[in-house]
């Protein structure tokens, strides 16, 4: 990243004690005992953390702070950017259009965006799009983040650009393209981008607390991103391998740092695959639509037929993009991972989720009836896996 937000020195030693709120039940008091201990061992600065079980909450606690001088508590109702815990809902967005017949995963994505055919993608299919394979991880020419936040120029630059390798051969982690590709996608049916389309469609006949892009009259509940100091042990992540040109495109062009992502502008933008806002309970809903099966509060918003595709694995392989960053081997669903033998969303391999860059995540685990949304301002170097997560949803699989 280019540019870091770090915590600045309190005045009142006071304020380092955090205050945990919320509810939970005494069977997951693990989880309880977890999200605290993230405040005391693991550096963690403003947090929440909700747990739905068969769509009911049996954890729903947040605390400490939502900026870095430690002046405004973390509240109820404070949202937070999440990252790439984005690309849950935008592919949702895609799989009511499967499910509904207006979206075939097995067409060509040519047939709804007849632009996307130039450089040789006139055979790259929808599920490519939504599985990380298309080979469009990012754009060749340089991209700056203020022609990020311009949506027509962005994806008439990416239909134009030639895949990076053979689609529909392995995946290559489109930390920033996802949301844009799938996202004109939606567009082309519908006429809608996936955050008018899931307001539309899901957060508001649902009444979830969740957007892409932040609405300006919300700005005021929006925690302060932090990035983590030197010295912690997520300075010790694995890093990327920053002489391949594939992860450069998907990773740093356009650069972003945490100051950018506190800024209006990137607020404003509508980044499908990295600024969706919300609150932990507002995650564990949307995620909790997949862990249900396609429903939430009994409102249907998947078949299960389409649920069921939502979790077809893609193949596991070691990913172009991720690569030495994993330690092991990943395999996508449609627009999710899976939790796999590695376990990063729980010991049930067909649970899937997504995590976001710094820590954040989003779980659903269909045969436990279980959901699980986890938001934080403090962020580490971390895509996927941080240990913060790690210890949460190892509490509550131990609870259960």
């Amino acid at each position: 990243m280019s540019e870091h937000v770090r915590e600045r020195s309190p005045e009142n030693a006071s304020r380092r004690t955090p205050l945990i709120h919320g509810s939970c039940d005494e069977r997951f008091g693990a989880v309880r005992t977890a999200f605290e201990n993230n405040f005391h061992e693991r550096g963690e600065l403003g947090a929440a953390v909700t747990v739905l079980v068969d769509g009911k909450p049996v954890v729903d606690l947040w605390g400490g702070w939502a900026d870095g001088a430690r002046v405004r508590p973390w509240e109820r109702e404070t949202l937070v950017n999440v990252w790439s815990t984005t690309k849950g809902p935008t592919s949702l967005c895609a799989h009511i259009l499967i499910d509904r017949g207006l979206l075939d995963p097995d067409a060509p994505v040519a047939t709804y965006w007849p632009e996307f055919a130039a450089a040789g993608k006139e055979s790259v299919l929808v599920r490519h799009l939504l599985s990380h394979r298309s080979g469009l991880a990012g754009l060749r020419e340089p991209h700056t983040l203020e022609q990020l936040y311009d949506w027509e120029l962005t994806v008439s630059r990416l239909a134009a650009t030639e895949p990076w390798w053979q689609p529909g051969t392995r995946s290559g982690y489109h930390a920033t393209a996802h949301g844009f590709l799938v996202g004109e996608v939606v567009r082309r049916l519908t006429g809608l981008r996936p955050g008018a389309f899931l307001r539309q469609e899901v957060t508001g006949p649902l009444g979830i607390d969740f957007s892409i892009g932040l609405p300006e009259e919300e700005a005021a509940r929006a925690a302060e991103l932090v990035y983590l100091p030197v010295g912690t042990d997520s300075e010790r992540a694995a890093g990327f391998d920053v002489s391949s040109p594939v992860v450069v495109a998907a990773l740093g062009n356009p650069p972003v740092s945490a100051a950018d992502a506190n800024s209006a502008a990137w607020r404003s933008a509508e980044i499908p695959a990295a600024n969706g806002y919300g609150t932990a309970r507002a995650v564990a809903a949307l995620y909790g639509i997949l862990a249900g099966r396609g429903r939430l509060d009994g409102h249907r918003v998947l078949s299960p037929e389409t649920f069921e595709r939502v979790r077809e694995g893609q193949g596991s392989c070691r990913d172009l993009v991720l690569g030495p960053g994993f330690t092991h081997e990943t395999e996508n669903a449609l627009g999710l991972w899976l939790s796999g033998p590695n376990g990063s969303y729980g010991p049930n391999p067909r649970a899937l989720g997504h995590d976001g860059f710094g820590g954040s995540f989003g779980l659903a685990d269909p045969e436990a009836g279980v959901s699980m949304g986890y938001v934080m301002n403090r962020m580490g170097p971390y895509i996927a896996d941080d240990p913060r997560k790690m210890t949460l949803i190892d509490a509550l699989y131990g609870a259960l």
